[in-house]
């Protein structure tokens, strides 16, 4: 072999040695005790914390209102929840079981179908996206009715207060 390359060859084998004996080790992490890091939206502030069923556990006065058209009479009904067992109460002492999911800091509900309090005689099925404010229930209600035509599906505003 020749004289060159055997040096050559020795020289690497040596830089390689002596890196590896300068590098430093790494302690062991141990996973299972560190927190995940705060999730950054693009504005850079923190998100908030995902929901669970038991932050929104309770009794909610719910009022409803439509956030266009002339119609901007109120929907009231009592929301309980607790756990993944919720229901609507409706002033006449009608009760609708809703299903809910989480999503990030939201809940989400859906009814139905069941009779509809704004439209005597005709079957609605709401769906709902819900997050807390403060100490209040705050999102939007989507109802759409069993009926042909523009007229078929209603946005409204959801605002709910804990009762104590």
């Amino acid at each position: 072999m020749h004289p060159i390359r055997t040096a050559s060859r020795l020289g690497a084998a040596c830089g390689v040695v002596i890196l590896a004996a300068c590098a430093k080790k790494e302690a062991a992490v141990d996973t299972a005790a560190v927190a995940p890091p705060a999730t950054a939206t693009s504005s850079g502030a923190v998100a908030p914390a995902p929901a669970t069923l038991a932050d929104f556990n309770g009794t909610w006065k719910i009022h409803s209102v439509p956030t266009s058209g002339t119609d901007t009479s109120a929907t009231e009904l009592t929301l309980t929840a607790n756990g993944d067992q919720w229901t609507q109460t409706y002033a006449d002492g009608r009760k609708v079981p809703v299903r809910v999911t989480l999503s990030g800091d939201s809940v989400i509900t859906d009814a139905g179908p069941y009779a509809s309090v704004r439209r005597k005689g005709v079957q609605v099925t709401t769906h709902g996206s819900f997050h807390k404010s403060g100490d209040k229930l705050v999102g939007t209600t989507t109802a759409h009715y069993a009926t042909k035509g523009a007229d078929s599906v209603l946005v409204l505003r959801t605002e709910g207060t804990k009762s104590p």
